[in-house]
């Protein structure tokens, strides 16, 4: 057997007691919630083995691991809540991208989809995006099923397929997603996102370009670090370029001119090549988005085999904590007065700097329990502490761990 000792720290202290004095500047533990109702503890609308969430009902199997703290959070669509600092990052976004680029007809280019369910099914979630069956992000350890065929979506790219299948080739999504995760002043079960994708057809990607007229999209060739197999090395630069233009101008936009951006080479299942954009702020390198070249076999998949594009996805939390100097992920889902009236402003772009509401010290608790000899995880531990404690519990530590010899 196995007993493993976790420090849990009150409402307003990170890490460990001497790092206190580095964040704790000040949230009242109403400021971050208060201790859960007593509905909160009862899976919303679950009668015996059915789930009735947002209307419909899902039955239950050995797949389902809702808990109760997240299904309170499933249908509050903190992005879509006027003056909510994640409204506020949302609009920002959309106005830039309604004013940049605007089709031939004068109306918006790009299309906003920002109340789309957040249960999706698997296939949606992993296989429409070329997530291999055995890939780690699929654990059940990491996900919220609602049974084995549906769950609430990891990530917005759950609806890139069917967005694409629908013939749209500009648009945004934004929407909240789930994933279990350690306990900590950066990390919630439940966070947004704003994904958005562009495809180009050969005369849109090559129209002003010198001798464009014979370049091409596609060829098959080998694959290697800079492009696809099935993409001419020409559109691939083309298709970067204008991803990297226009993620730039959208930082600009947000965060102002004179900003020091570096790209980052990285990896994702659904584009290729792709990018982590970091930004220099305030003296110190913040990765704040993810993107790349599409994978053309999705694109192909989705009835857009003539086209090439891109997508990038960022977490509105992560921008709008860098924003508007909010110290801890639980803020966001505050209804304290004092936090709210901070970002009821008449001008979206308007700054805002977050002014912490009170000082209070911390409260620590180390507890040590035997754990069960199989299946079991920490995000199993932290999910319990949440339904539990709810948000006044800041962070959750593993400090040591005793392993019977027997």
């Amino acid at each position: 057997m196995i007993c493993s000792t976790l420090r849990r720290v009150g409402h307003v202290h990170i890490y460990l007691v001497r790092k206190a004095s580095g964040v704790s500047k000040g949230h009242h533990q109403q400021t971050v919630g208060s201790r859960p109702a007593a509905s909160e503890f009862a899976a919303r609308g679950a009668s015996g083995n059915v789930l009735e969430l947002l209307g419909k009902s899902y039955p239950q199997d050995n797949y389902s691991n809702l808990s109760r703290k997240v299904l309170s959070r499933v249908g509050r669509n903190l992005h879509n809540q006027q003056h909510h600092p994640l409204w506020l990052i949302k609009e920002r976004v959309k106005e830039h991208f309604y004013q940049q680029y605007v089709g031939r007809f004068g109306t918006p280019l790009f299309s906003v989809y920002d109340d789309l369910s957040p249960v999706v099914t698997t296939w949606q979630n992993f296989d429409s995006l070329l997530i291999p069956a055995d890939h780690p992000s699929r654990k059940k350890g990491d996900n919220y099923y609602v049974n084995g065929t549906h769950m609430l979506r990891a990530h917005t790219s759950a609806h890139q397929w069917d967005l694409l299948r629908a013939r749209l080739d500009a648009f945004l999504v934004v929407g909240d997603v789930y994933r279990r995760d350690q306990i900590d002043s950066q990390h919630y079960p439940v966070f947004h996102q704003l994904e958005g994708v562009r495809l180009f057809s050969k005369h849109e990607l090559f129209t002003g370009i010198k001798d464009g007229e014979g370049l091409q999209l596609f060829e098959q060739s080998s694959r290697s670090a800079y492009k696809q197999e099935t993409h001419t090395m020409e559109a691939t630069k083309l298709v970067e370029f204008d991803l990297k233009q226009t993620l730039t101008r959208l930082v600009t936009h947000l965060f102002g001119d004179g900003l020091d951006i570096r790209w980052v080479d990285c990896y994702f299942p659904f584009t290729h090549p792709s990018f982590e954009m970091e930004i220099n702020f305030h003296g110190e390198w913040l990765e704040v988005l993810g993107c790349g070249v599409m994978e053309q076999q999705l694109v192909n998949s989705a009835g857009a085999q003539d086209q090439i594009g891109w997508a990038f996805g960022l977490g509105l939390e992560r921008l709008a904590m860098i924003l508007y100097d909010i110290p801890d992920i639980r803020l966001f889902w505050s209804e304290d007065e004092r936090f709210l009236k901070q970002f009821r402003v008449s001008d979206i772009n308007q700054k805002v700097k977050f002014q912490p509401l009170s000082k209070y010290p911390a409260v620590i608790n180390d507890i040590s329990f035997w754990l069960p000899s199989e299946n079991y995880t920490e995000n199993d531990f932290y999910d319990l502490v949440r339904t539990i404690g709810g948000d006044l519990v800041e962070k959750v530590e593993l400090i040591d761990k005793f392993e019977h010899p027997k």
